[in-house]
């Protein structure tokens, strides 16, 4: 996988600082954030009488961990009057959206919780990295962006690695 990347960057038609330095903050916050949960729910559970916590207490813990940071960007940038003042509080499809919005949001919060309690902290951040791949093709797709043969093949390397590296961890081999 790091092959994949180094290739496909080397490969990269175009280069813009911006998006790459956020590409890079992006890495280096995900990683920070899902070895930091995977500690604070390992500390959880110590304090529990049972030893364990459920699905339902883990995600309570993980948006209770999102929380303070999405308050201090509210303030921050200012959001609070524009949140009091907006009329979209006043449409019936704008709560019907943020709703369904919250449900989906629930969801994968679950589903990332599992994930992350039956694997480890490495292995959730790898196998999250590779939503990156889809997400490389369907940017060139959407976007019209030029790409080249050796480019293409990075992005099929990298896909490829993910595959091996599922099938090596279904089989219980130690990656």
């Amino acid at each position: 996988m790091i092959i994949s990347a180094a290739s496909g960057g080397a490969t990269d038609l175009s280069f813009h600082l911006e998006g790459y330095s956020w590409q890079i903050l992006n890495c280096f916050l995900t990683a920070s954030y899902s070895l930091t949960l995977r500690r604070i729910m390992d500390i959880a559970e110590q304090a529990t009488k049972s030893g364990t916590l459920n699905e339902f207490s883990m995600v309570l813990l993980n948006n209770l961990l999102s929380l303070p940071l999405g308050l201090l960007l509210i303030f921050v940038f200012g959001e609070v009057d524009y949140i009091c003042k907006t009329p979209l509080l006043k449409m019936p499809t704008f709560w019907l959206v943020i709703t369904v919005s919250g449900f989906l949001g629930l969801f994968i919060s679950f589903t990332s919780i599992w994930f992350l309690h039956k694997t480890s902290a490495t292995t959730y951040s790898l196998i999250g990295s590779l939503n990156k791949i889809p997400l490389s093709i369907a940017g060139i797709v959407l976007f019209n962006v030029p790409t080249s043969m050796p480019n293409s093949l990075s992005i099929l390397f990298g896909l490829l690695a993910g595959i091996l590296f599922a099938k090596a961890k279904m089989s219980g081999s130690k990656l």
